[in-house]
């Protein structure tokens, strides 16, 4: 048997070590990627760049596109769409079948349930613990400890609606905006 040159320089690794080396590797590969999705989930998805905003997505992910919308809703209503962080925000078509400068983040300030809006009581009507809140989304009766969050909505020029942060006085209660 020959021995090569340098061979003797290499240090031999041994069952042990090398089985030590292999379970470190597993373990730590296996806890990386259990860790990965718990990070991702208290990280929120961004919004865009500071007062940046983002396209309002109906309930099958597609940009809604303002003049569409109106033809299929009436003056009142209050239609769900993918607002800012991906919360459901409420498109507020206005008494002249426009739309309200404003959208009202449907989570509730109680305990997060998504808050329904009851055409016939004229208010949204939380039915996790009986919260309700006026057409502009002020709080009127509790537990919810305030009123639900709102968002600029403008109308771009390609026709699409874009909810951009609120960070002004909150017109319901002339106060600063609590989630800003």
């Amino acid at each position: 048997m020959t021995q090569f040159a340098g061979a003797s320089d290499v240090p031999d690794l041994g069952r042990r070590q090398f089985m030590n080396l292999l379970t470190f590797g597993t373990i730590t590969g296996v806890a990386a990627g259990a860790l990965y999705p718990v990070v991702k989930y208290f990280i929120p998805p961004s919004s865009g760049g500071a007062g940046g905003g983002v396209t309002a997505k109906d309930a099958l992910g597609n940009d809604v596109r303002v003049s569409q919308f109106l033809e299929t809703h009436n003056p009142g209503d209050r239609t769900l769409a993918q607002g800012l962080k991906g919360d459901p925000t409420y498109i507020v078509v206005q008494g002249d079948k426009t739309i309200a400068s404003y959208g009202i983040n449907a989570v509730c300030t109680h305990l997060g349930c998504v808050v329904p809006w009851n055409a016939s009581e004229d208010k949204f009507m939380c039915p996790c613990h009986g919260s309700q809140y006026n057409a502009e989304g002020k709080v009127v009766r509790g537990p919810a400890p305030l009123s639900l969050a709102l968002a600029h909505a403008a109308v771009t020029e390609d026709d699409k609606l874009v909810f951009s942060p609120w960070t002004e006085t909150d017109f319901r209660t002339n106060e600063d905006p609590w989630w800003a």
